[in-house]
């Protein structure tokens, strides 16, 4: 769905110029692209690009999750506690 940036705009509660900022950031780094037709722009989500991003996300999350569960199983348990408590 391709949405003029007045459209996009209303979902949000910040000036018309922040949009238009915030819309040229994602364009930039390839998030959405745009569409002239006649004077109005058009911005419609990138899909691929947004995979990609996902899948990164994805991993990184994995491998934190992976990390902080390796430094948990080797940090011994404090005084008093058990092993089964952790």
């Amino acid at each position: 769905m391709e949405l003029p940036a007045g459209k996009i705009a209303e979902h949000f509660d910040v000036s018309r110029s922040a949009i238009s900022q915030h819309l040229q950031v994602l364009k930039d780094a390839g998030l959405i692209t745009e569409r002239r037709d006649g004077t109005r722009r058009l911005y419609r989500a990138s899909e691929v690009t947004l995979v990609e991003l996902r899948t990164f996300l994805e991993g990184l999350w994995r491998q934190s999750f992976e990390l902080a569960r390796d430094v948990l199983q080797e940090t011994p348990p404090h005084k008093g506690e058990s092993a089964a408590a952790g």
